[in-house]
């Protein structure tokens, strides 16, 4: 890029620029199988325009993807989801969302290094998908929370139901929402920031 003749170099958007109060970060990164609305949560609820890297989903796809119960999705991503939200004043997240495809998931690792926590979306239609997902996280050790994401045609079933489905510890939060919305996103950001504060206070987050 040229910029002869101008003086200055081109900077952040106002709107992007990190709010001069923030005083703390946080990684969090949400996660879960294709088209669980991962990319749309982080579009929902972040403050700046977010980082994309979808893709749209070719012939050499068919065979290798799974898209069940996601037939009309065109577009899939393929690295990551960035987006950010002031929780408070001093406190500010940055959200990362990772690739569904199952092809992408060596791309977890490098997501999940230096996350505080993570949100693991359910889709009641797929619930087998979220064993290999939570694990992953279990084996790194980063707490989570999970949400279903009620989608109009899926199943709904009790909370205690889901809980013993995937079978659950007490102790982890889990409960419904919708990522389109943005309050619905930021409830269940809340509700892992309270769930690592009550493991900082006992000693379980290291």
């Amino acid at each position: 890029m040229d910029f002869k003749g101008s003086d200055t170099i081109p900077g952040p958007r106002a709107e992007d620029q990190l709010p001069h109060t923030a005083q703390a970060a946080a990684k969090i990164v949400i996660v879960g199988g294709f088209g669980v609305g991962k990319t749309t949560m982080v579009g929902s609820v972040s403050e700046i325009t977010p980082l994309t890297t979808e893709e749209t989903m070719t012939q050499a796809g068919i065979g290798v993807d799974d898209n069940f119960g996601s037939a009309s999705k065109t577009a899939t991503t393929v690295a990551m989801d960035f987006g950010r939200i002031s929780i408070t004043d001093e406190l500010v997240l940055y959200l990362f969302g990772t690739p569904g495809q199952q092809r992408f998931w060596f791309l977890w690792n490098g997501l999940f290094e230096g996350a505080l926590g993570a949100v693991v979306l359910v889709d009641t239609r797929r619930l087998e998908v979220s064993f290999d997902v939570m694990g992953r996280l279990e084996e790194r050790g980063v707490p989570f929370v999970v949400a279903i994401n009620s989608f109009p045609d899926a199943p709904r079933y009790p909370i205690d139901e889901l809980r013993t489905a995937l079978d659950l510890s007490p102790d982890i939060p889990i409960m419904e929402c919708d990522a389109r919305r943005r309050a619905s996103s930021r409830d269940v950001l809340m509700t892992l920031m309270r769930f690592l504060h009550s493991l900082a206070m006992t000693g379980s987050l290291t």
